[in-house]
């Protein structure tokens, strides 16, 4: 329960949390507490959406949902780490690994929000397409608001700390001294991160398109992975077209 008590103050409070990141104030526990909610809660969320084909699709999505975000974490986070590094950040490994654990626990807590949502359609309405559409449109949101949550804690971070750095190399400046005459210093970054958070995207698309299926076709038995063919936008949009044109 401690871990999940930790998940909750921090959505309460994040400010609090993005700066004891900064300050690198227990790290370990925070990433601890953010990898068990994160796979707990995703966990829920794909057994409800495995649950539309099978028991063991059920047991196989809970499996494989953790999975796809972590293993986009473990592929993702050393690029940018070292980009981060080269451009002269003085962060920790474990500072970045919280930041993007706890935007992953955002992820899962919202999906946990909308498990009520899926499950309703899951039983109240027998359309696989529609069904696979909704939850992609989910994945979607929840990973729009955790992307975001994530770029605007480095943000700050990069803020804090290069505050700390410029307070420490800078010379005290005259107040009186022309305003324009030293242009203002800007923290770095921001390009890195957006451009990182495109391939980040672009992997867990992809990988989850690799670890599928998570939902099941109704009229195919069981399979813990099917044959890579095509690729997830390519098939998005044949599946928006099937289900606006039957026909």
């Amino acid at each position: 329960m401690h871990h999940f008590g930790l998940v909750m103050q921090f959505l309460r409070d994040r400010q609090t949390f993005l700066v004891e990141v900064a300050k690198g104030v227990r790290i370990e526990s925070k990433i601890i507490s953010f990898l068990i909610c994160s796979v707990t809660f995703l966990a829920l969320y794909g057994a409800i959406i495995g649950l539309s084909h099978s028991w063991l699709q059920m047991v196989s999505s809970a499996i494989k949902l953790p999975a796809l975000y972590l293993i986009t974490l473990m592929i993702c986070l050393p690029t940018l780490y070292i980009f981060e590094v080269v451009s002269g950040s003085s962060r920790t490994f474990g500072q970045y690994l919280a930041l993007l654990l706890a935007s992953t626990s955002v992820i899962s807590v919202m999906m946990i929000a909308f498990a009520p949502v899926t499950l309703f359609f899951h039983l109240s309405i027998n359309d696989y397409t529609f069904f696979k559409l909704l939850n992609v449109a989910i994945f979607v949101i929840t990973g729009i608001v955790g992307i975001n949550f994530f770029y605007r804690g480095m943000m700050l971070v990069s803020d804090a700390e290069f505050n700390r750095n410029a307070t420490e190399v800078m010379p005290v400046v005259d107040a009186t001294a022309d305003a324009n005459s030293t242009p203002p210093l800007k923290p770095r970054g921001a390009g890195v991160i957006k451009a990182w958070l495109v391939l980040y995207g672009f992997v867990g698309s992809q990988l989850g398109w690799t670890l599928r299926p998570f939902f099941g076709t109704p009229d195919r038995p069981f399979s813990l992975f099917r044959e890579l063919e095509s690729n997830f936008y390519a098939h998005i949009l044949y599946t928006i077209t099937h289900l606006l044109l039957p026909n």
